[in-house]
């Protein structure tokens, strides 16, 4: 898992790089999704025009690593103080079958009530991580169980809604605050 996490980080930073050096080049993350919130409205990347978003995909069942980055969000938005009015933090499920609008709410409320939740069905998800280049993978566990592979990154995706940063999913809290600091002025 880590080795082929290693490989995925690899591959998708020789993809940034190769994306900058090319003056014309379309962009590689259009940051286009059409997925439903938490409290059941539809909604396209164009309702969150004007702010600053940072995207993170995950999922609800998620025993460690999604809560650490959304408790991590929630400090930066703390510490970034009246600027975060500018930001709209967005949680995307990986796990359609599970994480129903529901489910997504009642997660949520353990964390930063800015924080947005979104959700679509097996295609929407789909179509979402692969317009993100997000890797996710249902692997079993054992007695019907399940857990998602996924890779973790934050995107910053800037008021006009295009992509202007790609984050390790393990930023502390302070340092995605400091980031964000220097886009957002």
């Amino acid at each position: 898992m880590m080795r082929r996490r290693a490989l995925f980080i690899a591959v998708f930073s020789a993809l940034l790089a190769c994306t900058a050096a090319r003056a014309e080049a379309p962009p590689l993350i259009d940051g286009h999704f059409e997925l439903t919130t938490s409290d059941g409205r539809d909604v396209t990347e164009q309702n969150y025009r004007g702010k600053w978003l940072v995207i993170y995909f995950g999922y609800t069942y998620c025993p460690d690593v999604c809560p650490t980055v959304l408790n991590e969000i929630g400090t930066a938005l703390d510490e970034l103080g009246p600027r975060a009015k500018s930001i709209q933090p967005i949680f995307i499920s990986i796990d359609p079958t599970r994480d129903s609008t529901k489910v997504i709410a009642k997660y949520l409320k353990s964390f930063d009530p800015r924080i947005v939740g979104l959700r679509g069905d097996g295609e929407a998800t789909e179509d979402v991580a692969k317009d993100f280049h997000v890797y996710y993978r249902a692997r079993t566990v054992g007695h019907g169980e399940y857990v998602m592979d996924h890779s973790a990154f934050l995107y910053i995706m800037d008021p006009k809604g295009k992509f202007v940063q790609l984050l390790q999913a393990d930023v502390p809290g302070h340092k995605l605050a400091e980031i964000l600091k220097k886009l957002v002025k």
